[in-house]
C-alpha cells in the first residue's frame, strides 16, 4: 500500500512537472512572436534604426529572444535528462551568461539616455547620435562579458582536460568546482547590482528635480520620462534577482527536492520570464510612435485583402 501510495505521488509529480514545461512552452513561444513583430517594426522605419532610444530598445527585445531560446532548450534538455559534452555546454554558456546581463545593462544605458534627454538636451544630439551606436553596442557587451571571463578563467584553470569529453546534463554549476567561486559569482553579481542601482537612483532623482520646475508640455513629457526610468528599476530589479536564484535554489535543494523544483519553476517564471516580457510593455506599447507603427504594420497586415488603403498611408 505505501508503495502504490509512493508510486502515485512519483507520477503526479511527473505529470506536474510536465504541465510547467507545456505553460512555459505557451508563454515563451507568444513572447518570441511578439518580440519577433516588434523587431520587424524596429527594421521597418528609419526613425527607429536612426535613433538611439529605439536602437537600445531592439538590443534588449534581440537579447532577451536569444536568452528565452537558449534558456528553454535547456530547460527541455534538462527535463528529458538529455546530457551532452561539456565543451559544447561551455559555448552555450558563454552565450547565456553574456546575455544574462545584456539586458539590465542596456536598461541602464536606456535610462542614462533618458536621463541626458532630460536633465541636460542640448548635449543629447551629441552625445546619442546615431554613429555611437555601436560604439555603445560593444560597450554593453563588453561589461556583460566580464563575469562570464572571470568564472570561465577559473573553470578553464581548474578542469582537467578529459573534463571537457564528458556527457552531463548542461547547467551552470558544473563550472562551479569550489565554494568560493559560488561567493565570487555572487559577489560579481551584487557588484553589477550596486553599480546600475546606482545608476538608476541618480537618473530617477535628476528628473525629479527636472520634473517639479518644468511646465506645460515639458512638464508632461518629463514626467512620462520619470514613470518610464521607474519601469526600468521595476525591471531591472527583477532581472537581477535571478542572478541571486541559483544561491537561493541551491540552499532549498538541501532542505527538500519537491520544494526545489516549485522554487526554480516561481523563479523561473517570475525573474526570467517576466522581466524579459517588461521590454515590450514599456517601449513597445507605451511609445507613441513606436505604437502607431504597430498598428499600421499589423493592420496592414490583417486587412491587405480587404482594403487597398493601407498602400496610400504615410505616417
Amino acid at each position: 500500500m505505501a508503495l502504490n501510495n509512493s508510486v502515485i505521488g512519483g507520477q503526479l509529480a511527473i505529470n506536474n512537472i510536465s504541465n510547467r514545461v507545456i505553460i512555459i512552452q505557451v508563454f515563451i513561444s507568444m513572447f518570441l512572436c511578439i518580440n519577433f513583430f516588434l523587431i520587424t517594426t524596429f527594421f521597418m522605419k528609419d526613425i527607429f534604426y536612426t535613433t538611439m532610444r529605439y536602437i537600445l530598445f531592439a538590443i534588449t527585445l534581440l537579447s532577451d529572444s536569444l536568452f528565452l531560446l537558449i534558456t528553454n532548450v535547456l530547460l527541455i534538455l534538462s527535463y528529458f535528462s538529455f546530457t551532452i559534452q561539456v565543451w559544447l555546454c561551455v559555448i552555450i554558456y558563454i552565450v547565456l551568461s553574456v546575455y544574462t546581463f545584456v539586458t539590465p545593462v542596456t536598461l541602464t544605458a536606456m535610462t542614462l539616455e533618458r536621463y541626458v534627454a532630460i536633465c541636460i538636451p542640448l548635449r543629447h544630439a551629441e552625445l546619442c547620435q546615431t554613429q555611437r551606436a555601436l560604439h555603445f553596442i560593444l560597450i554593453i557587451h563588453g561589461l556583460s562579458s566580464v563575469p562570464c571571463i572571470v568564472i570561465l578563467s577559473i573553470f578553464f584553470a581548474s578542469a582537467i582536460t578529459s573534463f571537457y569529453t564528458q556527457s552531463r546534463i548542461c547547467a551552470v554549476e558544473m563550472f562551479i568546482f569550489h565554494r568560493w567561486q559560488g561567493h565570487l559569482r555572487s559577489a560579481i553579481s551584487q557588484l553589477f547590482f550596486l553599480i546600475m542601482s546606482i545608476t538608476i537612483v541618480f537618473s530617477y532623482v535628476q528628473i525629479m528635480k527636472v520634473a517639479k520646475a518644468a511646465s506645460g508640455e515639458n512638464k508632461k513629457s518629463t514626467w512620462k520620462g520619470l514613470s518610464t526610468v521607474v519601469l526600468h528599476g521595476f525591471q531591472l530589479l527583477l532581472c537581477l534577482i535571478q542572478l541571486w536564484c541559483p544561491f537561493i535554489e541551491a540552499a532549498v535543494l538541501q532542505i527538500d527536492f519537491m520544494l526545489f523544483i516549485n522554487v526554480r519553476y516561481f523563479n523561473y517564471i517570475t525573474f526570467i520570464l517576466a522581466p524579459r516580457c517588461l521590454s515590450p510593455l514599456i517601449y513597445g506599447l507605451r511609445d507613441e510612435m513606436f505604437v502607431n507603427a504597430l498598428k499600421y504594420y499589423a493592420l496592414c497586415g490583417l486587412y491587405k485583402k480587404h482594403s487597398t488603403a493601407c498602400s496610400f498611408i504615410r505616417f
